[in-house]
Formats: C-alpha cells, sequence, structure tokens
C-alpha cells in the first residue's frame, strides 16, 4: 500500500503538476487523506518546493452551513485570494467520510456561497496549476457498492496506480487523445441519438481540450464548450447527478437555442431548478464531452470518475472553460452524463463517430 501512496504522490508532483525546486504547492484536504497527503509533503520538500498544508475536519461544510449568517455566505476573505494569488500550484484532495452531510442544507446557502468565491476559484483555474484527486473512504466506498478494499483497487487502477510505470501509461493516454481530437478538427454538428435522447449542439469553431490526468487524476476525457445558443432537443440522463450531498435522479432536460426551457427529475426536482436558476447562465451549457478512459466502468456517483467512463458523452450547464472558445459565465458548472454503450450513438457533421460507446474507426 505504501507503494501505490508514493506512486500516487508522484503522478500529482511529476505528472499532472511538474513541480520545481522553490515552487510554492497548496496541498489542501481532509484528515483522512493523511497518508497520501504526508507522501506529497514529502515529495514536494525532495523536490525543494514549498508545502503549504491546509487539513481540515470532515464536518467543516456542516458545520459552516449549519451555523454561518448571511455574511458569512456574502464574505470573500483576502487572506483565501492572497493565498490563491502567490501559489504556484494547488492539490485538492476528496476524501468525505460522509456523501450525504449536506443533504438538509438549504440549497439557497451553498449556492450563494459558491457565487461569493467564484473570484477565487477563477484565479487558481487561470494558472492552470492546480489538480484534484479522491483519496478512498468508507463513504465513497459506499456510494459504489464496494467494498473499502474493492473501491481502493478500483481507484488505483482507474489511476493507472496499479502499472509497473503509471506516469508513462498517462503519457499513452494523453497521445491516444490527441489522435481523436485531430479527427474532431472541423466539426460543426454534434447530435447525440438514444431511445430517450435527441439533442443537437454546435461546437463551430470551438477548442477540444485532451483533459489527460493534468487537472483532474483520473482524467480520460477530451471537452469544448459548444456554441452557447446551438442546443436544441431533449436529453435524458443515464446516472443520478450528484451535488451537495443530494442525488437528482432521472435528469431530463429540454433545450431551446441554447437555454434549458424545461426540466424535470425522479428525485430532488426542486433542487435541480433551484441550481439552474443560480444566474443568467445557469441554463445554458458550458461544456461538452467525450469519456475516454475504459478502465473506469462502472458509476460509483463521484463525478470526478463518472464523468471519464469509457463510452459515455457529458453535458455540463454553467460555466464555460475559456480555453476552449466557450462563453458562458455562470457560478454553477454541473455535469450530467449520458451512457451511451448499450444502444446509443454520437454523430458529427451527420457521420457516425460513436455507437455503443465505441469511437468508430
Amino acid at each position: 500500500m505504501a507503494d501505490y501512496l508514493k506512486k500516487f504522490a508522484r503522478i500529482l508532483i511529476e505528472y499532472s503538476l511538474k513541480i520545481k525546486s522553490k515552487e510554492k504547492v497548496i496541498i489542501s484536504g481532509c484528515v483522512e487523506a493523511i497518508p497520501l497527503i504526508e507522501q506529497l509533503y514529502i515529495q514536494v520538500l525532495q523536490k525543494g518546493a514549498y508545502p503549504f498544508l491546509r487539513l481540515v475536519p470532515n464536518n467543516l461544510g456542516e458545520l459552516f452551513y449549519q451555523y454561518a449568517k448571511k455574511h458569512h455566505l456574502l464574505y470573500l476573505p483576502e487572506i483565501n485570494l492572497f493565498e490563491a494569488k502567490k501559489a504556484d500550484a494547488v492539490i485538492t484532495i476528496q476524501s468525505s467520510t460522509n456523501t450525504k452531510a449536506l443533504t438538509s442544507v438549504n440549497p439557497e446557502k451553498p449556492a450563494t456561497y459558491i457565487k461569493t468565491m467564484k473570484p477565487i476559484k477563477d484565479i487558481i483555474l487561470k494558472k492552470g496549476r492546480w489538480v484534484l484527486t479522491l483519496y478512498p473512504t468508507q463513504a465513497y466506498a459506499q456510494d459504489a457498492e464496494m467494498s473499502l478494499q474493492e473501491f481502493t483497487e478500483f481507484v488505483y487502477k482507474a489511476l493507472f496506480v496499479d502499472k509497473k510505470d503509471p506516469v508513462k501509461a498517462w503519457y499513452d493516454l494523453r497521445d491516444y487523445q490527441e489522435k481523436i481530437i485531430k479527427r474532431l478538427k472541423g466539426a460543426d454538428r454534434i447530435r447525440i441519438l438514444d431511445d430517450d435522447t435527441d439533442l443537437t449542439l454546435s461546437v463551430k469553431n470551438r477548442i477540444f481540450i485532451n483533459s489527460c490526468g493534468l487537472y483532474n487524476m483520473p482524467s480520460g476525457e477530451i471537452f469544448t464548450g459548444p456554441i452557447e445558443t446551438s442546443a436544441n432537443g431533449y436529453i435524458k440522463f443515464s446516472f443520478p447527478a450528484c451535488n451537495l450531498g443530494r442525488e437528482i435522479e432521472g435528469v431530463y432536460l429540454e433545450f431551446k437555442e441554447g437555454k434549458v426551457v424545461k426540466e424535470s427529475a425522479t428525485k430532488n426536482e426542486q433542487f435541480l431548478r433551484t441550481m439552474l436558476d443560480m444566474d443568467k447562465g445557469a441554463r445554458y451549457p458550458g461544456e461538452f464531452a467525450f469519456g475516454l478512459n475504459y478502465g473506469i466502468t462502472k458509476h460509483i456517483k463521484n463525478i470526478l470518475f463518472d464523468e471519464k467512463i469509457g463510452g459515455t458523452i457529458h453535458l455540463a450547464l454553467g460555466s464555460s472553460y475559456k480555453e476552449t472558445g466557450g462563453k458562458n459565465k455562470s457560478a454553477l458548472h454541473w455535469d450530467f452524463i449520458k451512457d451511451l454503450r448499450k444502444k446509443g450513438e454520437v454523430y458529427v457533421n451527420d457521420k457516425l463517430f460513436m455507437k455503443k460507446g465505441k469511437i468508430i474507426q
């Protein structure tokens, strides 16, 4: 296990962030992730860089939303802004012990706080030296309906930690996805078809980005920002969309000229509606992507893994990534996944591009 943790840390330090001497590196996570944090701390020091630890108890969010006053939700801390501006790289580790802890929180509270903290998020995103990962806990294992040992093995395989040289494995995935992106050059009209889906959108003159483990670990997707007013039709998503401890099941969206004009869900529909009413941009798509990590085969109710399942596509409502050419602005960025492995199809410029989850060669 210790050897796996060393490999895990090496992937983040040497591949994702390429840490150099005297760089300032923030390592943020809950105390449950200490075994990984210790390895990261050691390897950052070995690189000659400066590690700054941000350790918090796992129930901090729960306590915040329980006791915070309105002015807390609207306060943008100057010290956090300063830290974001000065840091060279940021490592964020998810390690929840209760993924449902925020279920009873009024959704307006986190919606407000997310908008307040957006300037800090924007600073970190703009620098492009950040990575989000996950440390296995019992809570994630329960969501995935696995034992902790099974889930840990699942995570390590998704990260390629089980490979002799995991860094090389990530470079290999990068090269494969780059070939797919080249095939999409000149793409305009994309159509997603299934029994309960017929959605078209345009990616004309937009850029597909190779998500190969530099920002999300694990990764394995290519994504872009669709033309903001181009989505038309309807789509029903395959898996629960998890957000702030809630599972929103059976999500169905109808689009007209880019905007969600009708939404429904079989569970937590009002929460879905509250999030989509967060701001003007929340009802417009900010991302369209193909999941291409065929080492991830199971939905585990964690978007860090689920959106990369090989043979899926996902659509995010809310903010676009500027590097794609996307222009949509919102405090929201929420991914919804469509599984196409059984019978779904994707057409690009009216030519079959993906069938039953496989890219047509």
